[in-house]
């Protein structure tokens, strides 16, 4: 029997950039096809926008919520996926702001063909517009950190995947507003599972400064741009960068 994969996008008022995100999962999951076949459910939480009716509209599944979580949309979503009848072998998630490569799916279900238990990729910015030029060199000088091959140390639920069945024995993602996908995977390397880190397939992903978590991704570019930029005259002396919550597995060090 084919296996099916189940993918969850947790989307808060995401009509801008959904269509985008789901035109690239259609052509992650052809590439897949004769593999295995692919759900896509998109978790419109707390949505008072088109954000269902786009997703709708690409023909994917779609669980309302109302927590205003990107933990629990998340959450929301594996359970639905893995309640069905013949549920996913494999899930995986990313973000409504993100666009994954043709290859993502294919990455990960090689993964799990080597014996992998998660999967954990990378994202890159493209479009810097609106950010100063400084902050796109710094984001990428610290982004970089010198990993040995495809080896990198980032957390990223734009890009992640994991075996059904791990998932299920580590509990999920945790109903955290920010860092569920860092805890998840903390749980998976503190419970012995086989994670590959893999920075070859790197998810586009979105430069704004608005995000929907606090404290992610969109936290940390604004937190970059105070940290990089000229003081005016009479201002205190910037502080060292913050960590930003969500984007690492390693709290100690400097976040993505």
């Amino acid at each position: 029997m084919t296996p099916w994969v189940g993918v969850v996008v947790p989307a808060h008022d995401e009509e801008e950039l959904l269509a985008d995100c789901l035109a690239g999962l259609r052509a992650a999951a052809g590439a897949v096809r004769d593999r295995a076949r692919v759900a896509v459910l998109v978790v419109a939480d707390a949505c008072s926008d088109r954000t269902e009716a786009i997703a709708r509209r690409h023909h994917v599944g779609v669980r309302r919520l109302a927590a205003r979580n990107v933990g629990r949309a998340r959450a929301a979503g594996a359970a639905t996926l893995l309640a069905r009848r013949i549920p996913p072998v494999w899930l995986a998630t990313t973000d409504a702001d993100s666009v994954v490569p043709r290859d993502w799916l294919s990455a990960q279900l090689a993964a799990r063909d080597a014996g992998a238990d998660a999967w954990v990729g990378t994202v890159a910015v493209t479009d810097w517009a609106g950010l100063p030029h400084p902050v796109r060199h710094h984001y990428r000088a610290a982004y970089d950190d010198g990993g040995s091959g495809d080896a990198h140390r980032h957390v990223h639920g734009a890009s992640l995947g994991i075996a059904a069945e791990a998932y299920r024995a580590v509990g999920g993602f945790p109903p955290r507003a920010t860092a569920e996908d860092v805890a998840l995977v903390a749980a998976l390397d503190r419970g012995g599972y086989r994670v590959l880190r893999d920075r070859a397939h790197p998810v586009v992903t979105s430069a704004r400064t608005d995000g929907r978590a606090p404290d992610g991704f969109a936290g940390h570019l604004r937190a970059l741009t105070r940290h990089v930029m000229p003081a005016s005259p009479g201002s205190p002396p910037s502080t060292p960068l913050e960590p930003a919550a969500g984007s690492r597995e390693r709290p100690d060090r400097a976040r993505d």
